[in-house]
C-alpha cells in the first residue's frame, strides 16, 4: 500500500489490475430480507464463486504478487 493503512485509489487500481485474470468478477446480490428490515437496499458480495470460495483470494494474492 501507499504507505499507510488506508489504502489509496492508485493502490486499489494497481490490485485490480494484479488480480485481472486471476479472480471471478462475483456479483453483488439483493439481500431482500436484510433490505427489508433496515428499509434501505442491503447487498452482498459473493465472494463464494471465487476459485477458492472465499473472498481472501484477493488480498492474499495481492500481497503474495507484490
Amino acid at each position: 500500500m501507499g504507505g499507510s493503512d488506508v489504502p489509496t485509489i492508485e493502490d486499489i487500481r494497481a490490485a485490480r489490475q494484479a488480480l485481472r485474470g486471476i479472480v471471478h468478477e462475483t456479483p453483488l446480490l439483493l439481500a431482500d430480507a436484510l433490505s427489508a428490515e433496515i428499509g434501505r437496499p442491503v447487498y452482498l458480495k459473493s465472494e463464494n464463486l471465487q476459485h477458492t470460495g472465499s473472498f481472501k483470494l484477493r488480498g492474499a494474492y495481492v500481497k503474495i504478487s507484490s
